[in-house]
């Protein structure tokens, strides 16, 4: 029986009386507004989240961290966010961990933390930041100076698609913080705080935690630190395998806050007790070298993580836009890094070149970082939409027009660089929001090819490590720019080959795939998947007959058109699938366990200044399960089929049986029009002849109806929900939608 995944999402139904005639259209939808200039009324029904769960602007749910003491030892299971939980897991990557003998950290600290990255459904974001070189590293660390950092969901759910550990943080600091670590060490409540950390740390989703007690800890308390540490990371171990527990190099053995800079005799007590040590930032070589030669690093050399921050801050090693002179040294002495406060480029630069500064940072460090390769059996597949853009696009055609931001639609990213060629020639390979056939951006490779160069320019977009298939169907869509063509290059190697070490020199098969024509059975059997392409991309399909090899490079040939000249090129990807065909097409389930809770009703003007409609806003919770292999991504709406709203795109359908579940909601529609018209026309005409107690209790007579409405809501759509058929990976019904993927 495969594992299902729980699902838990907020969303808003709005009913709007436009005129006389019209009073069907109801709408649902995760981005419906509530206007904030206008004024609304609410009816709260009672929540089983406390209110610091939503946001107090918009409503929408958000994630936040535990502040203090009694806060985590009250912690339930049964009383916490459920939307924060990451419903990602941890994919394969090539080589693993454990093999990895200079590992790579990120440690994200950014203006306080929770900024848009604490809506868990995502946000309108005007210029957000975003981390998409994910090849690039290996462990991921949300860091704030809250006593317990719990990691966003969609920064867990973005880094396992690339297989990269996500932890949170443990710290305490200054006088409070000296405080707690007596309270809970030196009265033994060390491991019912770390039976709590456990606990938090597997029901969201993330992978581990940095330990960071920057404060003077007793003689007691510090004796007892490591056992805290131990304890820990066993349970963590136990609980979570391939979790992993730092340890902030900050407090030394005799109970001192004294930054060493690196693992010595002094604190080497707790780096024994966890999985790593991450050392403080103002380091210089000698010490490097002094750490190498320490007889309790052998051995355990990638478990050390030289910190080093961009910022620059004191006596560093590089920083800035100098980082890489740090990890020059670091990766001479054979340590793993730390990378600190990489948003650097967002919070100190032009925001509106985020991307541009981005990849030039990264780009400047990657001769001393290593490529991890995303690794798994087939399908595999990635529209390259890096979680954030300026629009929402959907096979080709823009869905919306606003910026929007959530990494949770992060795809699994390609390869981000910018070359030299022979004399003037250059390639460069970045996100594009201009234009995207799924989500927020494409990948676009531009360059220029100089007359010199003869043969095809290479460019690079995948280092993967997927074992085809015998017969495996390759499509890729993509747009060019008419004066060059373009064609695939796939590099593999066979399957009995090591693949752990030595990749550099490992013997490559390069194949180039031949397009099939357009009336090919392949092509009109997977066509459908792609819709009427008339929004100027171009679809292209391939059949790759190998047996026994791993794709490891995945390149794009261009080539210019005509007599040699400098010839400067684009061509944007919009995505790539690998897909085995004579493998079994799963057919999609039903959603499991639909469920609707927490409604809470609000009325107020329309949703734009001039608008002077009556309007009535549901805000609901919806939970469900489903298979993770058999879906990208879910999407949910509410849809009437006799009364659609112009503009929007509905997949849903008519479906055997339907007929009392669509009678039934329209005169639950029609009734909460009625509802609302009326309280709103009662309020007008007789709010200056009845007093505020008849006005106030013809309020709660109208809510008490709408409440009742709500009851036939939720059992509508409970009962009816989880048996909804579905054709072509797409649900016949009212209330969820998505598309399966990869197919």
């Amino acid at each position: 029986m495969s594992e299902h995944l729980g699902e838990t999402k907020r969303l808003t139904l709005t009913s709007k009386r436009e005129d006389e005639d019209n009073t069907d259209d109801f709408r649902f939808s995760s981005d419906q507004p509530v206007d904030s200039d206008s004024s609304h009324e609410a009816m709260n029904l009672p929540s089983a989240l406390p209110v610091k769960h939503y946001d107090v602007e918009t409503t929408e749910p958000i994630c936040c961290s535990l502040q203090t003491m009694d806060e985590l030892l009250s912690w339930k299971k049964s009383e916490a966010n459920p939307f924060n939980v990451a419903v990602v897991p941890l994919a394969q990557r090539q080589p693993t961990l454990g093999s990895c003998l200079r590992r790579t950290l990120v440690s994200h600290d950014m203006m306080g933390g929770y900024l848009d990255d604490r809506f868990v459904q995502g946000t309108d974001a005007e210029a957000p930041y975003a981390f998409y070189h994910w090849q690039y590293i290996d462990i991921f660390n949300y860091f704030t100076h809250h006593f317990v950092t719990i990691p966003p969901a969609v920064w867990t759910n973005a880094a396992h698609k690339h297989g990269v550990l996500v932890l949170g943080t443990f710290i305490t600091e200054w006088t409070d913080g000296a405080e707690r670590c007596e309270a809970f060490l030196k009265e033994d409540l060390y491991q019912e705080v770390a039976d709590k950390l456990v606990e938090i740390s597997h029901f969201y989703g993330f992978d581990g935690l940095l330990i960071n007690i920057e404060n003077q800890l007793s003689e007691v308390a510090v004796k007892k630190t490591p056992l805290f540490l131990r304890y820990l990371t066993d349970q963590m171990h136990e609980h979570s395998p391939g979790s992993m527990v730092l340890w902030y190099d900050s407090v030394i053995e005799t109970g001192e806050l004294k930054w060493q800079n690196g693992l010595n005799q002094s604190n080497r007590v707790f780096f024994n007790a966890c999985d790593g040590f991450f050392t403080n930032y103002n380091w210089t070589e000698q010490d490097l070298e002094e750490m190498a030669d320490f007889t309790h690093t052998h051995g355990r050399q990638a478990d050390i993580y030289v910190g080093v921050d961009v910022f620059g801050r004191g006596e560093v090693v590089g920083g800035m836009l100098e980082t890489y002179k740090a990890l020059e040294i670091i990766r001479k002495y054979n340590f793993s890094a730390a990378i600190f406060a990489p948003g650097w480029v967002y919070e100190t630069q032009d925001k509106n070149k985020f991307r541009h500064n981005q990849d030039r940072f990264w780009d400047l460090l990657k001769n001393n970082l290593y490529v991890h390769r995303p690794a798994g059996p087939l399908p595999f597949i990635s529209s390259f939409c890096q979680g954030f853009g300026n629009a929402l696009y959907w096979k080709g055609k823009r869905e919306t027009n606003r910026k929007w931001f959530n990494l949770t639609a992060q795809e699994v990213q390609p390869l981000y660089y910018h070359e030299q060629l022979e004399g003037q020639g250059w390639v460069r390979s970045r996100g594009c929001p201009e234009d995207a056939w799924n989500g927020g951006s494409s990948l676009l490779l531009e360059g220029l090819i100089p007359a010199s160069h003869a043969a095809p320019l290479s460019a690079r977009m995948f280092s993967l490590h997927v074992p085809l298939a015998s017969k495996t169907l390759l499509c890729i869509i993509y747009k060019s720019s008419s004066q060059v063509k373009v064609s695939l290059e796939l590099k593999m190697t066979h399957t009995d080959v090591s693949t752990e070490e030595n990749s550099h020199h490992m013997k490559l098969t390069s194949v180039s795939p031949v397009m099939l024509p357009d009336g090919h059975e392949l092509v009109q059997q997977f066509s459908h998947l792609f819709g009427n392409v008339d929004t100027g991309w171009t679809v292209r399909f391939s059949k790759l007959d190998l047996c026994g090899f791993i794709l490891r490079e995945v390149l794009v040939n261009i080539e210019a058109v005509g007599e040699p000249s400098d010839t400067s090129f684009s061509c944007r990807v919009g995505q790539i699938m690998f897909q085995n065909i004579e493998g079994p097409q799963k057919a999609p389930e039903v959603v499991h366990v639909l469920g609707v809770d927490d409604p809470v009703w609000l009325r107020g003007a329309g949703s734009s200044p001039q608008s002077t409609d009556c309007c009535l806003y549901l805000n609901v919770t919806l939970r469900w399960e489903y298979p993770p292999d058999l879906v990208r991504h879910f999407k949910a709406c509410w849809s009437c089929w006799w009364s659609q709203s112009p503009g929007r795109r509905f997949h849903c359908q008519r479906a055997a049986g339907e007929e009392e579940l669509l009678a039934t909601l329209k005169l639950i529609v029609k009734t909460v029009n009625l509802l609302n018209v009326i309280h709103h026309k009662t309020r007008q005409d007789s709010f200056n002849n009845t007093s505020l107690s008849t006005h106030l209790l013809m309020d709660l007579l109208i809510y008490s109806l709408m409440d009742l409405v709500m009851d036939l809501l939720m059992y509508s759509l409970i009962y009816l929900g989880p048996a909804w058929p579905i054709v072509k990976g797409i649900p016949k019904g009212v209330l969820l939608q998505w598309d399966r993927g990869p197919y």
